[in-house]
């Protein structure tokens, strides 16, 4: 039986797996693609990991694989397809097509994925030009025209964080009012860079090597116009990914496993890390403290 089983490869799962083998665990780390990394494979330019400036998703998360590789991290290929609780307290992960596994404790770093628009040129800009955080990415678009696309309080952060650095920001919502809190709703409304455009969809994202322009269609009329902008930062909500979840693990309303950053749940022996739990900053850092928080959070259960 293994001390832990570690699910999910992204920067939570693989800072766990670090830890687990300086804490000379039995463990292995379970990822159901055919790389590690998560999310942070497809960014162009991460530049917020400190220590690390202007450095592509795709090294970041090569560099993190073979760190905890030569500590001694067993990355295998499966799709996990349940985790049960078994009556000795032990969980039994279910594989498929592959034998079961057995330990005492589990890791669960699967994470969340952005909410997308699903219209044309989305995924064709993707990191360049359309983002999903402007805190990790707004910084390249300095004195230049910015979109935020959304309504809710994760909307009007990004609005407030891009107008301090931005020339001119959009403020793109569906409907008449903003959701957010009305205190950042008042600041915004007294930013002379800022402009709410209400009432309007996102249609298409245009440009050729890089995002140049937004297409949107104005609800009550029915008419298109185009905004020429630099970058365009979608704001419309995560969605985590929680199908491993068993019913006997605490969500909350939107799906996210309920735990500080120790990582621990109502259930006693499961664990979770990064973006897949509730928390107020998703991003590479704080998913990768989780995953070494975790690992502190199951020796000490292993030791009780």
């Amino acid at each position: 039986m293994l001390d832990t089983v570690i699910i999910g490869s992204g920067p939570a799962g693989l800072a766990a797996a670090i830890y687990a083998s300086r804490a000379a665990l039995d463990y292995v780390v379970l990822e159901k693609a055919g790389y590690s990394g998560g999310q942070i494979v497809t960014t162009n330019d991460l530049d917020n990991y400190p220590g690390i400036p202007n450095i592509d998703g795709a090294s970041f998360s090569m560099a993190l694989q073979e760190h905890a590789e030569k500590l001694g991290a067993t990355i295998k290929e499966a799709t996990v397809t349940a985790i049960e609780k078994n009556d000795d307290m032990s969980f039994t992960i279910k594989i498929d097509e592959q034998d079961d596994i057995l330990t005492k404790t589990v890791i669960l770093a699967t994470g969340a994925n952005p909410r997308t628009l699903n219209i044309p040129g989305e995924a064709q800009f993707l990191s360049r030009g359309v983002y999903y955080c402007a805190t990790c990415d707004g910084a390249f678009y300095r004195n230049k025209t910015t979109a935020v696309i959304g309504g809710g309080n994760t909307a009007l952060e990004d609005v407030l964080f891009l107008a301090k650095i931005c020339q001119k920001v959009y403020l793109i919502h569906r409907r008449d009012e903003l959701r957010g809190d009305k205190k950042s709703q008042e600041k915004i409304f007294a930013l002379p860079n800022v402009e709410f455009i209400k009432s309007a969809v996102p249609k298409t994202i245009k440009g050729d090597k890089k995002v140049t322009s937004l297409e949107i269609e104005f609800k009550a009329t029915n008419t298109t116009k185009d905004i020429p902008v630099d970058g365009i930062f979608v704001a419309v909500g995560t969605i985590p990914n929680n199908q491993l979840v068993p019913d006997f693990v605490a969500k909350d309303e939107a799906g996210y496993v309920i735990a500080d950053e120790t990582g621990i749940t109502n259930a006693p022996g499961f664990f979770v890390a990064g973006d897949l739990r509730t928390k107020g900053l998703r991003q590479v850092i704080t998913a990768a403290s989780d995953g070494a928080n975790a690992v502190k959070s199951v020796t000490d259960y292993l030791n009780e």
